[in-house]
């Protein structure tokens, strides 16, 4: 059997459930609480939302990028001291989904009935940068391809990846700026109905190409995600569970699916493999021939769009549009409402925010809403499946189908 028909079979044996989701308003670095009063807040909310008490997790899986061994137990110590497993998960920029991942996977595998994922991030202004210089950085084969294909050490090192990704995208098909502007105008009207997005300033496209330039004719300060902080959850169970305990049973994960690194991120001599392209695919695969549907059958879509870039290069790589179709993709309105598919109904990372650890949650947050009929403004008219994209360098990534129940 295949992957995807092994987590085919094992969903339909015992659906697992999102009976609950929680999560805070995102805040800039220096204008947010400490990370434990983050995530128990959204904790907190999330368990108001399901209607459950905390007694009754059976595991928790914490994720979080930046921070202290057993900061997951930290955390969870301000909701109870419940003697529940808490495992801490480290996925970079994936971080929040594979914290939910597991948890699903603990459900679905029957090892529990009920499983927190749990994901916060406390970041400090600026680029990115490694935290130990003593070892080996796990980015090491990335940088060294990196500078053998762009080069231009000057830059931060994830705007060289996705920027250099978008220059590929660029180059090959003669991609505008233009089009990258559109997108990243695209998240602001999608934040302006979201209050708990960062940015709810509405920008236009204009006004993301006369931004500062970060590399010239590659992009633009406003077309890169800003350093976030924030928390967010989800429960998961499994039917019994919600129904022995009086749960929501109106959303359930149809497949799940992670992928790593093949050999191509590092051999195709391309910039969009590095940051992900085959390895984003290949989960989308797996999940469409678990569930059974096809990119066609989605309504809507949160995505990954730590860039503009990568946005772009994601409707490519889920198969929302043919390989080279993003520009038309873009302005025929096909990411938007009106359109084929609602990209990000929520504003994305570029407009909501990327706290790294929480980020996957806050996909799962707005996700569930939507199914719910819950999103207010943001609303997607008959939405039926959703599917979340996140991905981290390093790398993993994760892509998840949710369905509204019948």
């Amino acid at each position: 059997m295949t992957i995807a028909s092994t987590q085919a079979a094992a969903a339909a044996a015992r659906p697992v459930l999102v009976a609950g989701v929680g999560m805070i308003p995102f805040a800039k670095p220096g204008a947010h609480r400490p990370y434990p009063e983050m995530a128990a807040a959204a904790v907190q909310a999330c368990l108001a939302d399901a209607g459950l008490g905390y007694e009754l997790i059976q595991q928790a899986y914490v994720g979080y990028v930046y921070g202290d061994s057993t900061a997951g137990q930290r955390a969870l110590y301000e909701v109870g001291l419940t003697g529940l497993p808490i495992i801490n998960v480290n996925n970079n920029c994936s971080t929040g989904s594979t914290a939910l991942y597991l948890a699903r996977q603990a459900v679905q595998s029957g090892a529990v009935d009920c499983a927190l994922a749990l994901g916060f991030e406390h970041m400090t202004p600026g680029a990115l940068g490694a935290q130990f210089t003593d070892r080996p950085s796990p980015f090491e084969w990335f940088d060294r391809e990196t500078d053998t294909l762009v080069g231009h050490a000057e830059i931060p090192l994830a705007l060289r990846y996705f920027g250099g990704a978008g220059l590929a995208h660029m180059q090959q098909w003669g991609t505008p700026l233009t089009t990258f502007a559109k997108i990243r105008a695209k998240a602001s009207r999608h934040a302006a109905n979201n209050p708990l997005a960062l940015f709810q300033k509405v920008v236009t496209t204009e006004e993301v190409m006369a931004a500062p330039m970060l590399w010239p004719g590659v992009m633009t300060r406003l077309m890169a995600c800003p350093p976030t902080c924030g928390a967010a959850a989800a429960l998961v169970c499994s039917e019994a569970f919600a129904h022995k305990h009086g749960l929501r049973r109106d959303v359930r994960i149809r497949a799940q699916a992670m992928a790593t690194d093949t050999p191509a991120t590092f051999e195709s001599r391309d910039m969009r493999e590095v940051v992900g392209f085959s390895m984003a695919r290949s989960a989308a695969q797996q999940v469409y021939e678990a569930a059974g549907v096809g990119p066609e059958d989605v309504q809507v879509v949160e995505l990954h769009d730590c860039f503009a870039q990568n946005e772009l290069l994601t409707y490519e790589a889920l198969g929302l549009c043919p390989v080279g179709g993003a520009e038309k993709f873009v302005d025929d309105g096909d990411n938007t409402y009106g359109g084929r598919y609602v990209t990000n109904p929520s504003g994305g990372l570029l407009s909501k925010g990327h706290p790294l650890g929480a980020t996957g949650l806050a996909q799962c947050t707005e996700l569930v809403q939507q199914l719910r009929g819950q999103a207010g403004a943001r609303q997607v008219d008959g939405a039926r499946l959703a599917l979340q994209h996140n991905l981290g360098l390093g790398g993993a990534c994760v892509v998840t189908l949710y369905e509204r129940a019948a």
